[in-house]
């Protein structure tokens, strides 16, 4: 094996390892960590191919945080790449959960562990601040009145008229599918 593949793969281990060990939150929190170490640091995909990576691994079944590593990985390394990507994305879960498990009586009543998780909130909640506006200067770079507008009318629908997400996640898929096929249509 040649060494620079033995390189990517050393990276892509100890990057995956890194990401899944320190942020916590998962699911979309993960999004604005991968990126910053595989698109601004790296510079293995341009935002474009990234922000498509992000949206197969959203609309993937399973864990975005499993897809989003395997995507990257397979994406960097090809099936290696996605292998080691998935076995490090799983790993420091899997034995943290362990390990709660095996002491959890011992960790539902410490106090220190209670203030820790609480803290970690405040974290949590920066992390989505920052996915949020990552995310919607993406959409604003598209100059696309749909994608634009669904963003505050989304949040008006759940947030004010109390409309179930799963609703406005199919309307939203049912729009887009209908913005694609009108612009297929106009280019033939």
């Amino acid at each position: 094996m040649e060494k620079s593949k033995i390189k990517t793969y050393v990276w892509l281990l100890t990057t995956n390892l890194f990401i899944s060990a320190f942020t916590f939150g998962g699911g979309y929190l993960i999004i604005p960590v991968v990126r910053r170490f595989f698109v601004v640091k790296k510079h293995l995909f341009t935002e474009e191919e990234f922000s498509n990576m992000a949206a197969v691994a959203q609309s993937s079944p399973g864990a975005i945080a499993i897809n989003l590593s395997a995507l990257a990985g397979y994406r960097a390394a090809g099936i290696g790449g996605a292998l080691i990507s998935c076995f490090a994305a799983i790993l420091p879960p899997l034995v943290l959960l362990t390990l709660i498990s095996a002491f959890y009586q011992r960790f539902i009543s410490n106090g220190i562990i209670a203030a820790v998780l609480k803290g970690m909130e405040a974290g949590v909640a920066a992390i989505m601040v920052d996915l949020i506006v990552d995310l919607s200067s993406l959409i604003l770079k598209k100059k696309s009145v749909l994608l634009s507008a669904m963003v505050p009318l989304s949040f008006i629908a759940n947030f004010v008229l109390g409309i179930n997400a799963a609703l406005i996640l199919l309307s939203c898929c049912f729009f887009c599918i209908l913005q694609v096929l009108l612009q297929r249509r106009n280019q033939t």
